[in-house]
């Protein structure tokens, strides 16, 4: 893939002394994202090898990468030129991740919103679900919660603004659309985005030290529509501990 020099271009704002911020660009964009990605593969590579010494962790989002460091054991302008340099380096990853297939309930009490969106789409609700069920959504970045996912990937049709006014509770695991972004909701919290299911899975596990949040930026999501009585069995089974997460990587697994 080939691109000209400003698509390549990055700029590297400090942020105060122990940290810089590497932007790709400033728009929600696959292309954009993915040279996040690349980006970030560089810095896990080097930090397997022992070469970040005094890099403490970076976190990216949807267009740039905060990478957080120790000032008393790193030099601030000679990582700054190896960031700068890494970036320019990044490439593209097209794909990178897991492919989750996560099951949804979305029986009107799971899914508050969802008949006002058929509404006013001109849409049957299970039009909707069908849609929805039918996209392939990419993880952007974790924010705002513990654990909660921004997915790109919400087709056109449903563009959707946020709430007039936010809830106060929003059920844990409900899936909702805001504009042409997804989410799932780890915990119970305010927020503002339309609720059209939920799910029965466990989005972040503070006991998993490995990996306490189920989806990561790069992985694509696919929502399977089931049933009540299906999401009411499979909540007791992660409750209890005996869902075997192998399970959300087959297709049509529930």
């Amino acid at each position: 893939m080939t691109a000209d020099s400003s698509a390549l271009s990055v700029r590297l704002l400090s942020v105060g002394d122990s940290a810089w911020t590497v932007e790709f660009g400033s728009d929600i964009d696959p292309a954009i994202h993915g040279r996040v990605l690349g980006f970030c593969s560089l810095l896990d590579t080097l930090s397997g090898d022992g070469r970040l010494e005094g890099v403490v962790e970076w976190v990216p989002t949807f267009r740039s990468v905060t990478v957080h460091f120790n000032p008393e054991q790193t030099d601030a302008m000679a990582l700054r030129n190896l960031l700068g340099e890494l970036a320019g380096k990044s490439g593209i990853l097209s794909a990178t991740g897991c492919r989750w297939h996560i099951p949804v309930c979305f029986d009107a009490e799971c899914a508050p919103d969802l008949a006002d969106v058929a509404a006013a789409k001109g849409m049957t609700p299970e039009a909707v679900v069908q849609l929805l069920t039918d996209s392939v959504f990419s993880v952007y970045m974790l924010g705002f919660l513990p654990g909660f996912p921004y997915l790109g990937g919400v087709p056109e049709v449903l563009d959707m603004p946020r709430l007039a006014s936010p809830r106060k509770v929003v059920p844990a695991r409900s899936i909702a659309i805001a504009g042409r972004m997804c989410a799932a909701y780890p915990w119970e919290s305010p927020g503002g985005w339309r609720l059209l299911g939920r799910t029965p899975m466990r989005l972040f596990d503070a006991a998993n030290a490995r990996r306490p949040a189920l989806l990561a930026p790069g992985d694509q999501v696919v929502w399977e529509a089931i049933d009540r009585a299906s999401h009411d069995e499979l909540e007791r089974e992660c409750a209890a501990g005996h869902f075997d997460l192998a399970r959300l990587m087959r297709e049509g697994g529930f």
